[in-house]
């Protein structure tokens, strides 16, 4: 079966049992589509933001959750949330990006600082001018992003050590879709291989990644520790993800309905970061415990700085693939991100 006709019959299958509505009833039924597998953080704070939409509803907003792989890959849950399939999306930086091309700026390097990163985020969604101006260009592909929310620092998983700058040069690394990710890797001197998230197991254990890029939780449910022996932190990469609704549906629910969703994941911002960064550590430690072979190693200020000025190389390649007003939307994104740090004394 081809995949463009596997992702009609999911359409035609969702659409037929009803997504939301009925004649004569004020009851709401939603499909919220999740790129991760059961038990990891989008599903999970998917699954929450369900229950409280019910409970603060009586039950009239019914949102059913699909882990990744059940209604289709990283980019086609993008594509059933934009026609209106799905309801909604729990998408990345980088898949959403086929379609917002300027959400790719959040795929930029060493722009998050590593104290207080989650408050700084927190700070940037809620009084910075980057956000609303993302949230228009996701209205003009029918979209609407509630919050940037925090899964953690990005880690590199390796068959081979890349403690040091020279031992990552020409390692074949698995990346998302974003043109941008591929661009961040050739600064260092490393190959990227853009493939969806089920695939990654299988190319690390033929042979064809010699390293890939997840935060911990994701290394630890994937199982990808089990066919790589080293995982590098570069403080390079936050693993942002960004819960978005279809925007006629949006538009067509009450005030006070989009107002409830929306205070949802904005006051989730600093919750849910706290709540994966106690699952990162302890999915390390599993790890850490299940094949204790593996070496873990964190770049020294040294390594990131050589690192950072080799990132900032990539920043003016955002101008020419982030769509209109990029630059815009960059400089808006960095002075945010330093009026929070201000804001929060961080350094």
């Amino acid at each position: 079966m081809s995949k463009k006709f596997l992702v009609l019959a999911v359409i035609f299958g969702l659409s037929m049992t009803g997504l939301y509505g009925f004649w004569g009833s004020s009851k709401i039924e939603a499909k919220f589509a999740s790129e991760e597998i059961e038990g990891d953080f989008m599903t999970v704070w998917a699954k929450n933001f369900a229950k409280s939409m019910k409970k603060q509803t009586d039950g009239d907003i019914e949102i059913v959750v699909y882990p990744y792989g059940t209604i289709g890959d990283n980019r086609d849950i993008n594509e059933l949330c934009q026609m209106g399939v799905a309801k909604f999306v729990f998408s990345d930086y980088a898949w959403i990006s086929a379609f917002v091309p300027q959400a790719q700026v959040l795929c930029l390097n060493y722009i998050w600082p590593k104290e207080k990163t989650v408050e700084v985020i927190d700070w940037v969604t809620r009084n910075g001018k980057f956000f609303p101006m993302l949230e228009e260009k996701f209205k003009e592909k029918g979209l609407f992003p509630f919050a940037l929310m925090f899964e953690g620092w990005q880690w590199v998983t390796s068959k081979k050590p890349a403690n040091t700058v020279s031992k990552i040069q020409g390692m074949k690394t698995r990346v998302m879709g974003s043109k941008l990710l591929v661009e961040n890797l050739l600064a260092y001197g490393m190959t990227s291989t853009p493939m969806p998230y089920g695939e990654i197991y299988s190319g690390l254990q033929t042979g064809l990644l010699d390293a890939q890029i997840n935060p911990m939780f994701a290394d630890y449910s994937m199982k990808f520790y089990e066919v790589t022996d080293y995982f590098t932190q570069f403080w390079a990469e936050v693993f942002v993800s960004i819960p978005t609704v279809n925007l006629d549906f949006y538009n067509s629910l009450s005030d006070e309905q989009q107002k409830m969703m929306k205070d949802f994941w904005v006051d989730a911002i600093i919750p849910a970061g706290k709540w994966i960064t106690k699952r990162n550590a302890d999915d390390k430690a599993k790890i850490a415990k299940e094949r204790p072979k593996i070496k873990f190693y964190e770049y020294n200020n040294k390594q990131i700085k050589k690192m950072k000025s080799k990132a900032r190389n990539v920043f003016k390649e955002f101008g020419k693939v982030g769509g209109k007003d990029a630059d815009i939307m960059l400089k808006a994104l960095l002075k945010d991100i330093e009026d929070a740090k201000k804001a929060l004394g961080v350094k």
